[in-house]
């Protein structure tokens, strides 16, 4: 528990403690005590994982077009979208699914081009693959990114032999078999691999399995994937779909140390209408629902975590939050089940208020990977045939707060009014979060969910020893249902942020309705 509020904060605590009706604001004042003395857990940068799905125009039109294409391109790689993820400091990258992952057949994404079949992507509107994309082109897509590559394996539809020998392919650098195969097709140093995760909604598309059984399916896959010359694999089990505590108890209780980590889906999604809804067509009703579901994955990984504390009070095995993010409807007179959707900044407070969430629960959290990079879901980058980029909302939270990437987490209690939305949630209208790096900089993230008012948001910065704010940016815009075309690109984009200042060793915040503010202190 963090202890109780000073003197300074204790007078606001019945403010916060009022719920408002939904749209109406009585305050417009909100503080927040920074508690450094209690930071011990770092951010891991994972947590700015990202993920690719054979799905739509993610991989083929989105990462990839092709050494051929007019497209400008690095090796295959579309240049604009190559260098915009390394702007991001992309940690992790996950491929090559999702659902996709547990009917792909690696060997089938191996050796010359015009040798490799094709395949009917039977999850995702049945699209016809060239397998162009494969292991060599996402291994050495993730070395010019500088990521970890985080590999889900098919449990589904697969073998033991041939998840065995795909880490082996991937990781060996003997004289063996799969070895001589990678060198074969133009490899002759074998890549680091650390994470594979072994299957992927098993309770699913995956396979429709009970959790009883696929924690021993998952028991037999993991002893045939072995260790090669040096590279040490982290063994990802399928974990649960949002509020399915029983299959974590399950995996907890049957699997235990012999995984490493444990995965956790969960969307934002699935409207109080009926339907999904749309990217860009709502109303503040619908919004304040996103960020009332949005939040409630904070109750879901307390749960989670509550279930392996019971069985790993020493939190070994690691808690990978690897598909999250929004998912609406698809934008009208797209491909079916490619799941192409626009991103407002909507969208953008799911992903600032999801990082809040996660950086609260590190010493258990160790990865997220939102879905998915390009193209698909709340994805980072639109792209389109002719060759134009655009990006998202999401992807400048990404940029604003990649700042928390490996800094220590710094304890905070917000103080805000909040309101009652649909489905009996209670919401905050301010939310935040705190690190200090390396170099002893501290930097503050604030959301004002607020799509009204603006906050003026004193900070307690007593124990952080600051002078000065630098470096302010903010991300906001004229309504919420706006978003970046092709047209506008620069429709929803940051832009530098002054409101803020040091006053007797606090920090006061002036920040405008509906907008994300990321600060350094120094």
């Amino acid at each position: 528990m963090i202890k109780k509020f000073n003197n300074f904060t204790t007078m606001f605590v019945l403010a916060a403690t009022m719920l408002l009706p939904s749209g109406v604001s009585a305050q417009k004042t909100a503080h927040i005590k920074v508690y450094p003395d209690l930071a011990k857990d770092t951010i891991p940068k994972e947590i700015y994982g990202q993920f690719a799905e054979h799905l739509g125009r993610c991989i083929y039109g989105g990462l990839w077009v092709g050494e051929n294409s007019s497209i400008p391109n690095t090796n295959g790689y579309r240049t604009d979208v190559l260098n915009a993820l390394k702007e991001l400091q992309i940690p992790v990258l996950r491929w090559p699914g999702g659902c996709f992952a547990d009917e792909y057949h690696w060997m089938d994404g191996i050796g010359p081009y015009d040798k490799r079949p094709k395949m009917v992507n039977n999850n995702w509107g049945g699209t016809i693959e060239d397998n162009s994309f494969g292991t060599h082109e996402f291994l050495n897509l993730c070395e010019a990114l500088g990521c970890e590559p985080y590999i889900s394996g098919n449990v589904g539809s697969g073998t033991v032999e041939e998840m065995a020998k795909w880490v082996e392919y991937m990781t060996s650098d003997g004289d063996s078999p799969m070895a001589n195969l990678r060198r074969k097709n133009g490899r002759d140093k074998a890549w680091k691999v650390k994470y594979l995760g072994v299957g992927n909604e098993s309770w699913g598309c995956g396979g429709d399995m009970r959790a009883d059984f696929y924690a021993d399916l998952y028991r037999r896959y993991a002893v045939y994937c072995r260790n090669y010359d040096g590279n040490r694999l982290f063994k990802v089990a399928s974990g649960a779909s949002d509020y399915d505590f029983n299959w974590t108890e399950v995996l907890m209780k049957n699997v235990g140390n012999k995984m490493n980590g444990i995965s956790l889906h969960y969307y934002t999604c699935k409207g109080w209408r009926g339907s999904k809804g749309s990217a860009t067509v709502f109303d503040n009703d619908d919004y304040y629902w996103t960020i009332g579901k949005c939040l409630e994955i904070e109750a879901v990984i307390k749960k989670h975590c509550e279930i392996m504390d019971k069985y790993d009070n020493s939190r070994r095995i690691q808690l990978f939050v690897d598909e999250w993010g929004t998912w609406w409807d698809e934008e009208p007179g797209t491909v079916s089940g490619h799941l192409y959707q626009q991103n407002s900044l909507r969208d953008a407070f799911v992903a600032s208020l999801s990082f809040d969430v996660f950086h609260k629960y590190v010493s258990r959290v160790k990865m997220a990977n939102i879905a998915q990079i390009v193209n698909v879901l709340q994805s980072m980058i639109l792209t389109d045939e002719t060759g134009r980029m655009a990006l998202t909302p999401t992807y400048h939270v990404f940029n604003m707060y990649k700042v928390h990437q490996d800094a220590l987490s710094l304890p905070l209690e917000v103080i805000s009014d909040k309101m009652n939305v649909r489905d009996n949630r209670v919401i905050p209208l301010l939310s935040a979060t705190a690190s200090r790096d390396r170099n002893g900089d501290v930097h503050l993230s604030v959301s004002n969910i607020d799509a009204e008012n603006t906050q003026t948001v004193t900070v307690d910065a007593s124990g952080l020893k600051i002078s000065k704010v630098t470096d302010g940016a903010i991300l906001t815009s004229a309504k919420l249902t706006d978003h970046n075309t092709f047209e506008q690109p620069n429709a929803v984009s940051p832009k530098p942020f002054k409101d803020a200042a040091v006053k007797n060793g606090n920090i006061e915040i002036k920040i405008p309705a509906k907008s994300i503010v990321t600060i350094t202190l120094k």
